[in-house]
């Protein structure tokens, strides 16, 4: 792992949405190439914490920092930075009157300013890579859902992003589909790719993740290596949380 500035600072960030505080000071970090799991009970602000990596909640106290460029600065680009930041959503977002080579090619052109041709060559290229080249015609409705959310993947890296946020991206599928969602996440974690997953699959934190970050009531109560949130928690939470995923 880099020892470089992280790619994602989050630093001292309390949220609150009316009297309600969601995120009650949160500081953690995502290095390059390190690939970062949140987990934690329902409800305890996982989402939210993700979300503010892009801007798409706002936060009313600390600061994200994004590759050393700070969110709540009045100068920053929030389109420009949320275009190198991937996010895959728990619903997939594809856009349902576009085929899938257009929902991947329509943020290259518009955005990047990407010519179609490349925009489409960058498409067909990514397809592949997600195993549904031969579907590369068809709608979102004519697909699985998790083919759908490979598609999603798919659109997200098609922006070239520095770093991929996944928001439960597979607690909407039925279980079969699960693994063929993290067989893809699970490649792009072992090509280096810069990765922040919020996700009840311990699976996948286990096999992938570098380190830990467990939640609860808004606050990150451990944040700490894969090995030893699994085997030494510190935390009584961290510990109800893992005796009950586990059990499963």
């Amino acid at each position: 792992m880099s020892t470089a500035q992280p790619i994602i600072e989050i630093r001292g960030v309390d949220k609150w949405y009316g009297a309600h505080h969601v995120l009650k000071q949160c500081s953690t970090h995502v290095g390059k190439g390190e690939i970062v799991v949140v987990c934690g009970p329902s409800g305890s602000g996982k989402s939210t914490l993700i979300k503010t990596v892009n801007a798409l909640e706002p936060f009313q106290k600390g600061d994200v920092v994004v590759a050393g460029t700070s969110l709540s600065a009045k100068s920053t680009d929030l389109p420009k930075l949320r275009s190198k930041v991937g996010m895959v959503f728990q619903h997939f977002e594809l856009f349902p009157h576009l085929d899938l080579t257009r929902n991947l090619t329509l943020a290259q052109q518009i955005v990047l300013g990407r010519d179609a041709g490349a925009a489409r060559t960058k498409a067909r290229a990514l397809l592949d890579r997600v195993g549904l080249s031969a579907h590369a015609h068809k709608y979102p409705g004519q697909l699985s859902g998790g083919q759908q959310q490979r598609v999603a993947i798919a659109r997200a890296l098609s922006m070239d992003p520095m770093a991929m946020l996944f928001d439960e991206p597979t607690s909407a599928l039925d279980p079969e589909m699960v693994n063929e969602v993290l067989d893809v996440m699970v490649a792009l974690a072992r090509e280096g790719m810069t990765m922040m997953v919020v996700t009840h699959e311990m699976g996948f934190a286990r096999r992938v993740a570098h380190r830990v970050v467990f939640m609860e009531d808004g606050a990150i109560v451990e944040d700490t290596p894969t090995d030893v949130f699994f085997n030494e928690a510190a935390s009584p939470a961290a510990q109800r949380f893992l005796s009950k995923i586990l059990a499963h």
